[in-house]
């Protein structure tokens, strides 16, 4: 079944405040590979939702968003770094909010790279992805914060929902001042305290957001690229959404692996986009 775009994305580009875009690629995984089909599953997913939404007593409708389709399956990294930046200038340039459906979290920095230095980044992610590099790769998604860093600032960037990292990633997160906020904390504490943690230390007023779906426990989201017990629970991230979303400048969410599962990965990505829509819709008026 071919999906022309996200179900309700149906405004015209120039009347859309929000544009999103698929980034089909995956030649860096290290584990379970295939979230390159990832674009056209959360798409064909989302159209499972009513328009109407619940929980916000608003209609999806009422938001204007384009979907721009998928962008070609890049081969090497730093064709699909220009190529994404290139797409996220464009939509950043037409003064709207870009999000991009992934594909593996070596897209995120390429979009990031599409707005002035003055942004900050927060992600949702069980791994550090701090690496400088991995397998001789420096846009691997395992280096996804590295590249991050490289544009806005190592101080400007925190992920949350952390629960694993490397031995070379906690030496170079404490020799370089990488904050973090681990699921640990927010299990204990809560994710409205996380958020909050994380935004202090981010102190920039314009906000990215990269959710890899890996940071949601694998109970809830287990096609995925690395999957990693004790993770967070949908309802955190659609909370951790809310809280950020008068913040909101774009957002990507990446690392739908949909072949590993009956579909459940790809529903809650595409509900979690649905939420970061109308969370933007209802934050801009």
């Amino acid at each position: 079944m071919a999906v022309p775009r996200f179900a309700d994305a149906g405004a015209k580009y120039e009347e859309a405040r929000i544009a999103l875009f698929g980034v089909p690629y995956d030649r860096t995984c290290s584990f379970r590979g295939g979230s390159r089909y990832a674009p056209q599953a959360i798409r064909q997913a989302s159209y499972n939702f009513e328009t109407y939404m619940m929980d916000h007593q608003r209609d999806l409708l009422d938001v204007p968003v384009a979907d721009l389709g998928d962008l070609p399956a890049y081969g090497p990294t730093t064709e699909m770094v220009q190529g994404v930046s290139k797409r996220a200038s464009d939509i950043v340039g037409a003064g709207k909010i870009p999000i991009a459906i992934g594909g593996e979290h070596s897209l995120a920095p390429a979009v990031v790279r599409a707005f002035p230095k003055d942004v900050g980044v927060l992600g949702v992610d069980a791994h550090l992805d701090f690496r400088d590099s991995y397998l001789d790769e420096k846009w691997s998604h395992a280096c996804s914060a590295r590249r991050i860093a490289d544009h806005v600032g190592v101080e400007h960037v925190v992920y949350v929902g952390v629960r694993s990292y490397s031995r070379e990633e906690r030496e170079d997160l404490e020799r370089l001042g990488l904050s973090y906020v681990s699921v640990y904390d927010i299990h204990e504490r809560g994710i409205v305290a996380g958020v909050e943690r994380a935004l202090k230390a981010i102190n920039r007023d314009r906000i990215y957001l990269t959710i890899d779906i890996d940071g949601v426990d694998p109970a809830y989201a287990p096609a995925v690229g690395n999957p990693e017990p004790f993770g967070l629970a949908p309802l955190q991230v659609k909370k951790l959404i809310g809280l950020l979303a008068p913040h909101l400048v774009g957002m990507d969410l990446n690392e739908v692996s949909p072949t590993w599962d009956f579909g459940q990965t790809a529903l809650l990505a595409a509900r979690l986009i649905r939420e970061a829509i109308m969370a933007i819709g209802e934050a801009r008026g």
